[in-house]
């Protein structure tokens, strides 16, 4: 029997941990204290003691300093400012940032006051706007009880679409904002139109550059040419195979829409309802010929495929009108471009080809393209629920066609989609989640699907996907359209989910049936009462279709419900309260 070793009575311990000890040392191999003894020589190293004169005396760690405070905030519409901030949330953190990231539509004004630095990635919606889900924050930010903001360094990133007068005009003003209650500006602002990945990460990577400790340790860069999943797949989308194509329309109706149904068999893709799928265009043959004439290039065949498949061909924007001007000489044009009254009365309905005609010059093909800006991607709002359709994505487009300025138009995806692909058929596409437009997670929480026209399009997948599931909560559809008998869209598997109990109520707006026209906001005014019973219920309330006229209108009417038809602030609050809690979801365009 090997030998106990024991510990001596006096060994600096009270006689019972002296007993406790002796059980554990005093039976344990010459392996086992050799172990133990290293762990404790480590662990003393670790806690930073030492002994003095035989007696331990403990020495405090220094404290850890203190890494310096980033509040990655941002306000998005399409999810590409909310990618780039999670992105760029993780670059901070490696440069030694306790970096926090914040959606506007979760924040508060008063959250800015101690954010040590913030930097903003906003977008600017339609005419110079707030992304919805912003809104309420961009309110309070404007307001008179915004706080100071003293000590607190910012630097803002804009995205937008120059073809807008109000090019990023939310993010100008957010970065003007925040110098103004006292903050310091970090970095200059940038703006950038839609193809930005590359200088966001130009800008990205410099400012956090600019703003990192400089004791952070090595740098560690990130690519942010893969920041979105979404932008990744722009480059590589899928050809998706037309397995169903045909209108929704009678031929009397004022417009054409059509129902594709297409193929993701083998592709990996996946959707959620209220997702959109994005499909790569191609311009229309007829309208790169007529420009190439106008811009004297015609007998170039290279040139043209690159125009149909790779530039817009159609947006004319302030700065084509100046970079024009400047590259061409033209004298009167550019007095033109720099008058802002007269250059906004010339754009309004134009597109570059009138441009050109209006002021011909020959100019050479590399420097033409080089005005344009890329052929972006159109994202279509999704029609079906995988739990029903698998392999499947379905989608709703209106074609669109009109005059302006003297001239047809059409729509580059609308027409290419309606006019030249059938079935049998491809697209390229690629999926585009939109986590802010989804059904509640709790299948028996009642909806109120509010939408016209090709709105109604998501709308479809919510009920696809509330068949599939056997969901238990009421869903009420309120739907616009021109004419009952040409334009109600869906209407058979509508009047079907009605009488299966997955559409619980359904109320139409028929605008051009009656010598009155009669929209979704006067149905919603009409059954206030329901409709503040059922918010009171808890309902979500969803809003699909029409940005410009038909949100507005249903926005002031809503304002108006909420406050009792009394007090506009009241219900301007009202509604800014069911933004926030996630109870009032746009998908408009």
């Amino acid at each position: 029997m090997p030998k106990l070793t024991t510990l001596p009575n006096s060994a600096p311990f009270a006689p019972e941990q002296i007993a406790a000890l002796d059980l554990v040392i005093g039976a344990s191999s010459v392996v086992q204290r050799a172990w133990l003894s290293g762990f404790l020589a480590g662990l003393d190293a670790a806690e930073g003691r030492a002994e003095n004169r035989g007696a331990e005396m403990s020495t405090p760690l220094a404290a850890p300093a203190e890494k310096p405070k980033l509040l990655i905030i941002y306000a998005t519409e399409s999810g590409n400012s909310e990618a780039l901030a999670g992105k760029v949330k993780q670059d901070a953190a490696k440069r030694g940032f306790a970096a926090k990231i914040l959606d506007m539509g979760d924040a508060s004004v008063d959250m800015l006051k101690n954010a040590g630095t913030i930097l903003a990635i906003v977008s600017t919606w339609g005419d110079g706007e707030p992304p919805q889900r912003a809104a309420p924050f961009y309110r309070a930010l404007m307001g008179e009880a915004a706080p100071r903001l003293e000590g607190v360094n910012f630097a803002v990133l804009a995205l937008g679409d120059s073809s807008y007068a109000q090019f990023c005009e939310t993010g100008r003003r957010v970065d003007e904002r925040f110098a103004a209650l006292g903050a310091s500006r970090a970095a200059e602002r940038v703006d950038l139109d839609l193809d930005y990945e590359a200088p966001a990460k130009t800008w990205l990577t410099a400012t956090l550059e600019l703003l990192a400790p400089k004791d952070a340790g090595s740098v560690i860069h990130v690519d942010f040419q893969k920041i979105l999943p979404s932008a990744a797949s722009k480059t590589a989308p899928i050809a998706a195979e037309i397995t169903a194509h045909h209108k929704l329309t009678s031929e009397r109706a004022d417009s054409e829409t059509v129902h594709l149904e297409l193929s993701l068999a083998g592709s990996g893709l996946a959707y959620e309802p209220g997702d959109a799928l994005g499909i790569q265009p191609e311009n229309d043959r007829q309208a790169v010929a007529e420009l190439l004439r106008a811009a004297g290039l015609e007998d170039d065949p290279t040139l043209s495929e690159a125009l149909a498949t790779r530039y817009d061909i159609n947006t004319l924007t302030p700065k084509f009108m100046k970079d024009y001007a400047a590259l061409t000489g033209d004298a009167t044009l550019g007095r033109l471009a720099e008058d802002a009254g007269k250059r906004a009365e010339f754009l309004a309905g134009r597109q570059i080809v009138d441009l050109l005609e209006a002021f011909p010059h020959r100019i050479e093909a590399e420097k033409f393209t080089a005005l344009l800006r890329p052929l972006a991607p159109r994202y279509y709002s999704i029609a079906s629920s995988q739990k029903l359709v698998g392999e499947e994505a379905h989608l709703t487009i209106a074609r669109l066609a009109y005059e302006s300025a003297g001239r047809a138009r059409k729509g580059v995806a609308s027409t290419m989609v309606t006019d030249h692909r059938k079935t049998g058929g491809a697209l390229n596409v690629f999926v585009k989640p939109n986590a802010h437009f989804r059904l509640p997670k709790d299948n028996a929480a009642p909806i109120i699907m509010i939408g016209a026209g090709t709105g109604i399009a998501p709308y479809r997948g919510f009920l696809q996907e509330r068949e599939a599931t056997a969901a238990a909560g009421d869903s009420w559809l309120i739907f616009g359209h021109r004419h009952f008998l040409y334009d109600f869209l869906y209407q058979l598997e509508i009047q079907d989910w009605l009488a299966s109990g997955v559409l619980s109520r359904l109320d139409l707006a028929s605008s051009r049936d009656q010598p009155e026209k009669r929209y979704v906001q006067h149905v919603l005014w009409e059954q206030r009462d329901a409709l503040l019973s059922k918010l009171a219920d808890g309902a979500t309330l969803y809003l699909c279709g029409d940005a410009k006229h038909m949100a507005r209108d249903v926005d002031a009417t809503l304002i108006r419900i909420l406050g009792q038809g009394k007090d506009a602030a009241e219900g301007q609050a009202s509604l800014d309260a069911l933004v926030t809690s996630g109870r009032y979801k746009k998908d408009v365009y």
